[in-house]
């Protein structure tokens, strides 16, 4: 173990004492990869060798660290010691796809083989093979043995915790499970792995190795996020856990009612921390004025002196005049045909479900039927909206709920009249993880086909949980297509659906700043590769368009400019600025502010 960075007066100091492995996990958008990163820099700038890994498929370490990374240990410039690789969820599946199918090339018929690699080309297969690269950097010595520290950025929490229930969940199915097939391939080949699965629990549950840092901001719903991930982590037995607080604001100006209502709201929410939470040790980070990007903005977050090149504040008097074009002719737009599905995509934490309930509850105002629902396992849809509205109903997919009903409905389909063997070979399947993972696609399903009917506004998971739930809607309508007799005739398949802009119209929702611009753009060459347009981008919480006077807040906003000045011009077609607002967008009446 290396010797205690020194930690700035403001946080870090989970940095005091490093354990070898530090999670970094929270809600989408308070700040995981900033702040891993800058832990990172500052391990290795102390001297220690470090790899940074992130288990998100929608990284955004190269652009944070200004390298361009692939599944590979990469060198970063300018820090001595620090590596850093991204998991690549695609190559992985590649390789394990390679790794099982091998062996029965050349003994079994061709049409065999390509049956299987048909089956291992789903979401499921996705899922286990970037699995299999963390679960070995935590389970098996070599893979990690040059480094005295790994760092994991995490994906936003529902994600995450998937990702750490996974090593339980397999090792204890592997071992009362022995004999036939899972949708990720033969048993046999998992089995192999029980070693590697058994190590990585007893990484995760041991304190002396491991520890899980809970990012937050002073904001209600991360803060219930960050105490139901600190919960369900203990169920876990993963109990040596730190709380950092992001982002929080101290005004320096009197007379700047934003940054008074923005200062205010900070204050509350901390004062009212959850007691789950206040036991944990905790450390506080401070808003900057400048995106945290960048090696040397990096060792600023870890108490090093502001670069020079973005300390200058001669920019913050020129504020642009932005446009404030609102939601309303959007949502004029959107409810003309009378029904349809509308998916509201984008990073963790830019506000996705306060815009899905401001459409759903704008368009319930217009006397039109609309279901309101998430995909998002961390779903918070109905805090946002408060007591019931007048034509509206709210709900989410809940997996546990949807896999107790997919098995029970598979169990008394496919497993009636079976003989005692084949039953026990069913259950056996279905007590995979993976068995979650169809389930979910389903209700997913039903839920794209409701808006036939009426509207359906949709809430989704951050993106790269999202981006794994539309690739299963891809492998699904290859195979119906490839499956059915004589053409598709009148059959249609989801991605058919999420293809038709008469049917579904898909909002990205980002922030008017460096990373969630980049990862915007990246999901809308994601959505186009798979023949999805998007409708609309939505810039939320502007803070130029709010016209601050704090300095720190003025140098935010003066920021915005060339972000959203890019969008208008190079992204998107259609385009909604909203400003960022004093009082915290819960409820129907302050929904329906936003889109007036």
């Amino acid at each position: 173990m290396a010797d205690a960075v020194t930690a700035p007066a403001w946080g870090l100091r989970f940095l005091d004492r490093p354990t070898r492995f530090l999670f970094f996990t929270g809600k989408g958008g308070v700040g995981k990869t900033s702040l891993a990163c800058a832990a990172a820099v500052a391990l290795a700038d102390g001297g220690s060798r470090v790899l940074l890994v992130s288990t998100d498929p929608a990284s955004n370490l190269d652009e944070v660290l200004g390298v361009r990374l692939s599944g590979e240990a990469t060198a970063v410039p300018g820090v001595s010691g620090l590596d850093a690789l991204n998991i690549d969820p695609e190559a992985a599946a590649r390789a394990y796809r390679d790794r099982v199918v091998g062996p029965y090339r050349g003994v079994l018929p061709e049409a065999a083989v390509t049956q299987m690699e048909e089956q291992l080309s789903g979401a499921c297969t996705v899922e286990i093979a970037a699995f299999e690269q963390f679960a070995r950097l935590l389970g098996d010595e070599p893979a990690a043995g040059p480094y005295a520290h790994v760092l994991f950025d995490t994906a936003p929490t529902g994600h995450t915790l998937r990702l750490l229930t996974l090593p339980s969940a397999w090792d204890g199915f592997l071992r009362v499970n022995t004999t036939g097939t899972t949708c990720i391939g033969p048993l046999s080949a998992l089995s192999d792995q029980r070693a590697l699965y058994a190590g990585a629990v007893r990484a995760l549950e041991d304190g002396s190795r491991t520890t899980i840092i809970l990012v937050t901001r002073p904001e209600t719903t991360a803060m219930l996020e960050a105490e139901r991930t600190s919960a369900e982590l203990r169920a876990l037995r993963i109990r040596n856990q730190r709380l950092v607080v992001n982002g929080v604001f101290r005004p320096s100006v009197p007379d700047d009612p934003i940054a008074a209502a923005l200062a205010t709201r900070s204050r509350d929410i901390l004062d009212a921390i959850p007691e789950t939470l206040a036991s944990l040790p905790r450390e506080e980070i401070p808003l900057f004025g400048y995106d945290l990007v960048g090696v040397p903005a990096l060792r600023a977050l870890a108490g090093g002196p502001a670069p020079p090149e973005l300390d200058d504040a001669s920019a913050v008097d020129q504020l642009p005049l932005l446009p404030d074009a609102g939601l309303s002719r959007l949502v004029d737009e959107i409810a003309a045909p009378g029904h349809g599905l509308v998916m509201v995509m984008g990073k963790g934490g830019v506000g996705k479900t306060t815009v899905a309930a401001a459409i759903a509850v704008a368009l319930a105002q217009r006397g039109l039927h609309v279901h309101l629902t998430t995909t998002d396992p961390a779903a918070h849809v109905v805090a946002t909206v408060g007591d019931g509205v007048d034509g509206m109903t709210v709900g989410r997919i809940d997996p546990e709920a949807a896999t107790r009903a997919y098995v029970e409905h598979v169990l008394a389909t496919s497993g009636a009249g079976l003989d005692p063997d084949a039953r026990a070979l069913l259950d056996e399947d279905l007590r995979s993880p993976c068995t979650q993972e169809i389930a979910v696609f389903q209700a997913f399903s039903r839920t794209v086909a409701e808006a036939r009917r009426g509207f359906v506004v949709l809430d989704t998971a951050p993106t790269g949980h999202t981006l794994l739930l539309l690739d299963a809607a891809g492998s699904y309508h290859r195979d119906v297509m490839r499956t059915t007799r004589g053409g598709p005739g009148r059959l249609v398949t989801p991605l058919m659906r999420l293809r038709d802009p008469a049917y579904t119209k898909v909002l990205i929702v980002t922030l008017p700043e460096t990373t969630p611009v980049l990862e915007a753009e990246r999901l809308q060459n994601d959505l186009r590769r798979a023949g999805i347009e998007p409708f609309a981008w939505v810039l939320n919480r502007s803070l130029a368009a709010a016209g601050p006077k704090d300095p720190v807040l003025r140098q935010r906003a003066a920021a915005e400019a060339a972000h959203v000045g890019r969008v208008r011009r190079e992204l998107a077609g259609r385009v909604v600025l909203i400003p960022w607002r004093p009082e915290a967008p819960v409820g129907a009446d302050r929904l329906r502010a936003l889109v007036a």
